[in-house]
């Protein structure tokens, strides 16, 4: 389950701190090695699990608590710590804080996908490889997996997932005679339907969003970001960020979709009453149309992503986060239980049945998962829905190590494309400009 505050940025004066400190510690070098490289057994975990001792956890994800609470049941001689240092950019910041002072430091931390790769850059984080987690690979579905890699390294356990679908309003649908859009292309001729046969109804609402933009690239088989420890590519030109400014700039210069910010009040006003007619985001949101538009309950529906090419079958994510061990944990095979406990064990279902979004092939692809039926979409067994996209993510997707900074000037970048005219083409590549300008200031070296 993802919240608008898991959304929030780190500031750019702590991030410029924290790239600091990422480039100070990898001295240039590769990526994948993190640590002693000392193997820890399953029989190390299992002895220190029986052993007990103290462990801190820091993650603002809710369905935690009862994971702890059951693991402790569990394992009756370890005592967790659950703090919540804050959401998003105020824990990585207290994080950041916390590994400069070498003191203060957690036994595990919550960090989502795509501020990983700055922790993973600077080794402030354990490769599990040390626990040979690459064996657990095919536990989990391809795009948490891949999010957790970096070189040959992994750098946490996929906790929850993102994959994506279209989130559509059948009342609104029904009443104009819209078919559902299976291509961008559909998808776009559907909103100037709409708009036309009521002004004030728009198929979407964008006012700019650097994750949304990215998952879509993603979907569209992009690959902007290349990442070789401090080798950096970035490139909006390629040919999956081509395609997906073609058809947003023609949602844009039309005006096509409703200048409201996500996650506003007059946002979830308009999911309730059907001025915005659909959302493509992750599978976390039900819980979210739930709790803030309750006024549409029973006409909504999901449905899989539009794709780019008529017949295709691709996803993408967006959102979710992993558990990491940082490198300076007092007690990592400890800490590693549990994690294996909380993303691969026992506590996958519990935090299911608490309203998150699972990361493990398993648990998507189990009955009881999929039969669950949602009666805000109409009684509708949308997990199938969410499962098959979560098995068609596009492989091969990277972040930047310094991704935060990054989308913390979007919207000083990107963001004019929605409010000028100034091309979507153009600011994209403003903005990559601008990224690389920063990469290259912060010692990488970016093309």
């Amino acid at each position: 389950m993802r919240t608008f505050s898991r959304r929030r940025l780190l500031g750019v004066a702590a991030l410029a701190t924290a790239t600091a400190l990422t480039l100070a510690a990898c001295g240039g070098g590769d990526d994948s090695d993190s640590g002693s490289g000392a193997t820890i057994s399953d029989a190390d975990v299992t002895a220190a699990l029986e052993a007990g001792g103290n462990l801190t956890v820091w993650a603002w994800e809710p369905t935690l608590k009862d994971v702890v609470t059951q693991f402790q049941t569990k394992y009756p001689k370890v005592k967790i710590n659950l703090v919540n240092a804050g959401t998003g950019n105020d824990q990585y910041t207290a994080l950041q804080n916390a590994f400069a002072a070498g003191s203060g430091i957690p036994d595990v931390a919550q960090i989502e996908y795509y501020a990983l790769p700055q922790f993973a850059l600077a080794k402030s984080v354990t490769d599990l490889n040390t626990f040979s987690a690459s064996s657990l690979e095919s536990k989990f579905t391809p795009g948490p997996w891949s999010s957790v890699k970096s070189g040959s390294g992994i750098f946490g356990l996929p906790m929850d997932s993102g994959p994506m679908a279209m989130f559509y309003n059948k009342e609104v649908f029904d009443k104009h005679s819209i078919a559902v859009p299976t291509t961008w292309t559909e998808y776009l001729e559907a909103a100037r339907k709409l708009h036309a046969a009521d002004p004030k109804a728009y198929i979407a609402n964008d006012t700019g969003d650097a994750g949304f933009v990215t998952s879509l690239i993603w979907q569209a088989g992009g690959k902007p970001y290349q990442v070789d420890g401090t080798n950096v590519t970035i490139n909006f030109a390629d040919a999956g960020a081509t395609e997906f400014t073609k058809v947003w700039q023609q949602l844009i210069s039309e005006k096509l979709l409703a200048p409201v910010s996500s996650w506003s009040d007059q946002w979830y006003q308009g999911l309730g009453n059907g001025s915005i007619a659909t959302l493509s985001t992750g599978a976390w949101m039900p819980a979210n149309f739930t709790s803030g538009a309750p006024a549409g309950s029973g006409k909504w529906r999901a449905a899989a992503l539009p794709q780019w090419t008529a017949g295709a079958n691709a996803s993408a994510e967006n959102g979710g986060s992993s558990l990491t061990i940082p490198e300076k944990a007092a007690n990592k095979a400890l800490a590693y239980g549990f994690l294996k406990y909380a993303n691969d064990g026992d506590g996958v279902k519990i935090r299911v049945d608490g309203g998150a979004f699972p990361a493990t092939s398993a648990e998507i692809s189990s009955p009881e998962f999929l039969s669950k039926e949602f009666d805000y979409f109409g009684g509708q067994k949308a997990n199938e829905i969410f499962a098959a996209s979560a098995k068609s993510v596009v492989t091969g997707w990277s972040y930047l190590p310094f991704q935060v900074y990054s989308n913390s000037i979007f919207n000083d970048t990107v963001g004019k494309s929605y409010v000028s005219s100034t091309p979507l083409a153009d600011s994209l590549k403003a903005w990559q400009d601008q990224s690389a300008n920063y990469g290259k200031e912060q010692g990488f070296t970016v093309k």
